[in-house]
């Protein structure tokens, strides 16, 4: 597994290193692409404010309720399951 790097700073202020892509967002969650795994950041008020995909950084702001780590097979399913979780 490539070393990555989460970083919160007072739940307000996430860093998190080695990403890939982000695959989608909203002021609720957004989803990471990490090498091997995905990442999912939940919260209110997100929002994306650096993304550089040549350093494979991301720096996101708003309140942060928790961050989890899912399998990339797993990423379809995900997504409707945050869609179904928003109804």
């Amino acid at each position: 597994m490539e070393e990555h790097r989460i970083e919160i700073e007072n739940k307000k202020r996430i860093y998190v290193t080695a990403v890939d892509a982000v695959e989608a967002f909203d002021e609720d969650a957004i989803l990471v692409d990490l090498k091997e795994e995905g990442l999912v950041i939940n919260g209110k008020n997100l929002h994306i404010e650096n993304l550089d995909l040549e350093e494979g950084r991301l720096i996101a702001e708003g309140e942060i309720d928790a961050v989890s780590y899912t399998k990339k097979k797993s990423r379809s399913g995900l997504l409707e399951k945050l869609g179904r979780m928003r109804k």
